[in-house]
């Protein structure tokens, strides 16, 4: 009797009621599926249809050994439990990854499949635990760890906090859970484990590589590589909340033009439409929105609008949307995911008549007007409780497939935007899962708050992003969160946000300033407040200076963006990247988290600290660096002390790099 066997060049593997499967997914890549009691399913969740490969595969009767490349799994059958247990190894025979021992008077399981009432089960996938290793990525979560060894974490969305689950491991593989189930995740020392509450069955891709790029490729290839970046990206971008009127946006942006300050993007925030849902401007505030748009493109400015998915219940749409079930719904008590200003639903982006519907709306009502790039907010989404055993979406109970919805959101869009004609898109989106980044879905960190150490754990969820797979990525410089534009201690932090956001991906200003601004219908009906002033010369003249000064660094890199952009295009390697993830050889840079590259060639050490005079820098081995500012240059393998005064922020060129890079 064997327990192995090949099928469409997969290994399948049965023992004790379970099958397990492993196939050639990609370049030095496998796709593992296990399932109890019944064959595996083929479900995309965020894996695309792989490139063809031929793997080799070697059978005996109680082992078996599959080769793709660089990676080969060998599988046996525990003499004792007669469950399969699998050992991941590189091309060279080194272990990668193995799966937890099954058997002993413990019973343990590799895999664990737990039935649960109703036909679904929760699964375990547990591996033995390395103590030199180290994992980084897995998405955007506001704790501020940066090598994730020794930490649990939800495998769940929420405001602010972004799951991506995939990982790269400083012993040279990268590992995606492929299950949109909701779950947890602990890389603990005794032990490494991957959980689904809610799920049909085992699913996870793992991937070796060379160097953290190369697996970075091999995920881009998986899971889809980002669009080209439009030329307007690669700017500053003007946003607060909110510009509540037509007049209102147009006078900001008049007075970017005014000044010469080139302005790419103005965002036109939430509650500019009558009731959430109604998917349109109210137009009482914006009477005339295609002369808007047109007014801002004559200036060289492009006009981004805020979509919401709550549909309120006083909604335009609500009772069309209820009818039709485009509607998440709720399992039991109200039909209400949300309550803020109206009591409202979200619409059901896993459903693709649903996704159709809204980018209908939103393609008369703001695309045709001249509308190119979207904000889409709320992308968890954000159900007022979180209670996610208590919601259903067309691709199954939230529980059991919750995580797809912000890549579902993004979707809708993208492919609404690309029939429409577009062919460079990007949506700034407040949550992402893998295979976002194919959608031109540029995560935002969410509504954080104004203060210093948010802004230090901003820096470290932007890292942990760029690994996990998703190349564009911003936050909300100077925090959403409050802050008083005239408040000084508050102006030093927004001027190093700014500095700091002139080197991220995007560059967007953004915040809810105070005092907020009273806002009402021309019937006395109050809305929606207005935060105070958010624009660079809100914060008083000596940082109007500095922060036109950054605007003007940010033009001349413009060139060199664009050419990060290109490369995440073409190979999914992040546009703000680790020190580990660039110089993965030079052992000081695993757990450097306040500094980092942008791109190969520009290192970055942002000030992260109030009234600070001067802060450490390590320059890595292997090449020389010339500080920007002072023109001196060093060698590799140093720590060195920069002065930060408040006008500048220390970042250097690396060996032949021009010393700023100036735009075509």
């Amino acid at each position: 009797m064997s327990y192995f066997s090949v099928l469409d060049d997969q290994l399948v593997c049965r023992s004790e009621g379970e099958v397990v499967v492993i196939a050639a997914w990609g370049p030095d890549s496998f796709r593992v599926r296990a399932r109890l009691m019944g064959e595996v399913e083929d479900d995309r969740w965020s894996l695309l249809e792989p490139a063809p490969t031929k793997p080799a595969i070697t059978l005996t009767d109680d082992s078996a050994v599959i080769r793709n490349g660089r990676i080969a799994a060998s599988v046996s059958i525990d003499p004792w439990s007669k469950l399969v247990w699998i050992t991941f190894t590189d091309d060279c025979g080194a272990v990668l990854l193995k799966e937890g021992p099954n058997g002993s008077a413990l019973h343990s399981q590799a895999r664990l499949h737990k039935p649960m009432a109703g036909g679904d089960q929760s699964v375990t996938a547990v591996f033995e635990a390395q103590p030199d290793e180290h994992f980084h990525g897995l998405g955007q979560y506001q704790d501020g760890v940066f090598d994730l060894k020794g930490s649990v974490f939800e495998l769940a969305h929420r405001n602010s906090q972004a799951c991506v689950p995939f990982v790269i491991s400083s012993r040279g593989y990268g590992f995606l859970w492929h299950n949109q189930a909701i779950g947890e995740v602990s890389f603990n020392h005794n032990r490494t484990q991957w959980r689904a509450w809610a799920t049909k069955q085992l699913d996870y891709w793992i991937t070796a590589g060379e160097s953290p790029t190369a697996i970075s490729e091999n995920y881009a290839r998986a899971t889809g590589f980002p669009p080209v970046m439009p030329e307007y990206g690669l700017g500053f971008w003007q946003c607060r909340l909110r510009y509540w009127n037509q007049e209102q946006l147009l006078d900001v942006a008049r007075e970017y033009h005014r000044r010469g300050i080139p302005l790419d993007v103005i965002v036109c925030d939430f509650f500019h439409w009558p009731h959430m849902g109604d998917f349109r401007f109210d137009p009482e505030f914006f009477p005339d929105p295609a002369a808007m748009t047109r007014e801002l493109k004559a200036m060289g400015t492009e006009l981004m609008v805020s979509v919401w998915p709550q549909v309120a219940l006083t909604s335009e749409n609500y009772e069309e949307m209820r009818q039709e079930g485009l509607l998440v719904r709720a399992d039991r008590g109200e039909q209400i995911g949300m309550r803020f200003q109206e009591d409202s639903m979200f619409f059901d982006a896993t459903n693709p008549r649903a996704r159709e519907y809204v980018w209908k709306k939103c393609q008369a009502n703001y695309h045709d007007l001249g509308v190119r790039l979207f904000w889409l907010d709320e992308a968890e989404p954000e159900f007022g409780s979180y209670d996610f055993a208590n919601f259903r979406y067309a691709a199954g109970p939230v529980l059991q497939a919750g995580n797809v919805y912000p890549a579902q959101f993004s979707r809708g869009f993208y492919e609404g935007m690309t029939a429409a004609g577009q062919s460079e898109i990007v949506n700034l989106v407040r949550c992402a899962w893998s295979g976002s980044q194919r959608y031109g879905a540029l995560v935002w960190s969410g509504d954080i708050h104004s203060d210093w150490e948010t802004l230090r754990r901003q820096v470290v969820a932007g890292l942990n992003m760029g690994v996990a797979g998703i190349p564009w990525w911003t936050t909300d410089i100077g925090g959403f969160g409050g802050g008083d534009p005239d408040d000084p201690d508050f102006r030093e932090l927004l001027i190093r946000w700014f500095q700091w956001g002139t080197f991220c991906p995007v560059m967007r200003l953004h915040g809810d300033r105070v005092p907020q601004q009273r806002v009402s219908r021309a019937d006395g009906t109050r809305l929606m407040e207005s935060g105070a002033g958010n624009e660079i010369w809100s914060f008083g003249p000596q940082a109007e200076e500095i922060l036109t000064a950054h605007i003007d660094l940010r033009e001349r890199l413009r060139g060199y963006t664009r050419s990060l952009m290109s490369t995440a295009h073409q190979s999914g390697t992040p546009v703000m990247r680790a020190m580990f993830y660039e110089f993965p050889s030079d052992p000081t840079c695993q757990d450097l988290h306040d500094q980092y590259m942008f791109g190969p060639d520009i290192l970055v050490a942002p000030v992260l600290n109030p009234g600070v005079a001067v802060r450490s820098v390590y320059l890595p081995l292997g090449s020389t660096w010339t500080d920007a500012h002072a023109g001196r240059s060093y060698d590799g393998g140093q720590w060195i002390t920069c002065p930060t005064p408040l006008e500048t922020i220390p970042y250097f060129t690396r060996g032949d790099a021009a010393p700023l890079p100036v735009a075509d």
